[in-house]
């Protein structure tokens, strides 16, 4: 009987070798080389029929008909906007999220809602049992005609029962508990992941089935298992948000069949995900007029404009080295501008504490929050309070400067609709603004100096 051969896969990236190192040299990850059998003999099953060959001659462009992919409506606005559109037949989706964030939920319903559009959908759980799943349909009060269970880890059965279905959406809870009959590799090892992910993209392929996967995440927010898992699949989706929030962000980091900066805001209560078409209005509900540190900002997340408060606390450090703490916002954009208006505005934030925070969940990730998050930083050192009606865009270069942002008339039109009466803007913003007739007042600036004397006046 022949041996099987031992390898080492990094975790990280899918990197192998012949032994075990403890450092990947292809990532440069720590402790991350797990070990894999490779049986010397291949086996055959069931699955290696759903492949076609992708034997063909070179074609030119301009010779390609044109084709128009017909999307899937889900009628659910807010995840709809985050595929691009709707599902499009046979592709492939990853979602990730923290364990007990609302990704089961959201499926479930978008699930059971596309089997109510006569849809034929096939709900593949390999964590929970079909009891289980019936529970928390029935405590969503979801029911749908056409829609399948199946609770089973083996992908064999699974493609199996995908023939014998024949549905237009399957939805796979989670990828790390599939378990392929080719492969001896653990349930949720590197070469478990690739082979099921392998072949759940063959049958998306070839019989234009729209498929999502569900992905754990790590510690550090990304999805375990080796990165290639997200290069295999046609869009990545991040549900985010804190547990203890009500807020939820369906968040797009790759997608091959539309923008990548588009999110979907949605709000948990007891009967599941709703969602939630104007967020700036619920971002700003709780904020209280006379709060010093508090700004807001109109931040662009693909073709929405989101107003979100950003909280700055800055406090005497009682230890040598001064504390930096940020939520929702990067932490080397604070570290930045906190020298920045040391420099230029002649704030000692040395020995200064300092907290960040933006309301409601929401990541802020764009240059444009930097003159708000400036603004909050003076606001809270001073003790001034900020005009609840004013609104900060604009970001800030190292000798002080504000540059200008895109897209500058849809933040000032969703600043305007909200009631807000002044709006700071980059000084160069102000030579491509058309004639606004707005009850807004636009005050455009060149440097954050000449910012903070206008917010705080002598």
């Amino acid at each position: 009987m022949a041996k099987n051969k031992v390898m080492y896969e990094c975790l990280a990236c899918g990197y192998e070798s012949p032994k075990w190192l403890g450092k990947c040299p292809n990532c440069g990850s720590w402790n991350q080389m797990e070990e894999q059998l490779v049986p010397t003999t291949t086996t055959s099953t069931t699955l290696t029929h759903t492949s076609q060959s992708m034997v063909g001659k070179a074609t030119q462009l301009d010779q390609i008909p044109s084709q128009v992919e017909e999307r899937i409506n889900t009628k659910m606005g807010e995840f709809d906007r985050v595929l691009g559109g709707g599902i499009v037949p046979g592709g492939l989706v990853l979602i990730g999220g923290d364990p007990g964030i609302g990704k089961s939920t959201l499926l479930l319903q978008v699930s059971i809602r596309l089997a109510n559009l006569k849809q034929r959908v096939l709900y593949v759980s390999g964590e929970e049992s079909l009891t289980q799943i019936k529970l928390r349909a029935e405590r969503l009060a979801l029911s749908g005609k056409d829609f399948y269970l199946l609770s089973d880890t083996d992908l064999g059965n699974i493609v199996t029962q995908i023939q014998e279905v024949n549905p237009e959406i399957v939805v796979i809870d989670s990828i790390q508990t599939m378990a392929s009959p080719d492969n001896q590799g653990l349930v949720g090892s590197v070469s478990q992941l690739r082979a099921a992910t392998n072949i759940l993209m063959r049958i998306a392929k070839d019989h234009k089935i729209a498929i999502f996967i569900v992905g754990h995440v790590t510690k550090e927010g990304n999805i375990a298992g080796p990165r290639m898992l997200e290069h295999m699949v046609d869009a990545v989706l991040y549900f985010e948000g804190e547990k203890h929030n009500r807020f939820r962000i369906l968040r797009a980091v790759k997608n091959r069949y539309g923008s990548t900066n588009e999110i979907g805001v949605f709000e948990m209560i007891d009967t599941g995900l709703v969602e939630v078409t104007n967020p700036s209005e619920l971002f700003l509900e709780e904020r209280i007029e006379g709060a010093t540190g508090s700004t807001v900002v109109a931040a662009m997340e693909g073709t929405r404009t989101v107003l979100a408060e950003i909280q700055s606390l800055m406090t005497p450090t009682v230890f040598g080295n001064a504390k930096r703490t940020a939520s929702g916002i990067e932490y080397q954009r604070i570290s930045l501008l906190l020298a920045v208006m040391e420099k230029h505005c002649g704030l000692l934030v040395q020995n200064q504490d300092a907290f960040f925070k933006t309301t409601g969940g929401v990541r802020l990730d764009e240059p444009a929050i930097d003159l708000a998050i400036a603004v909050s930083i003076a606001s809270s050192y001073w003790n001034r309070e900020v005009r609840v009606d004013d609104v900060f865009i604009g970001e800030i270069g190292l000798t002080g400067e504000i540059r200008r942002v895109n897209q500058i008339e849809e933040r000032i039109k969703e600043a305007s609709k909200l009631g807000f009466k002044r709006v700071f803007i980059p000084y160069n913003n102000q030579s491509h603004l058309k004639q606004l007739d707005l009850s807004i007042e636009v005050i455009p600036v060149k440097t954050i100096k000449q910012a903070i004397l206008i917010v705080f006046p002598k």
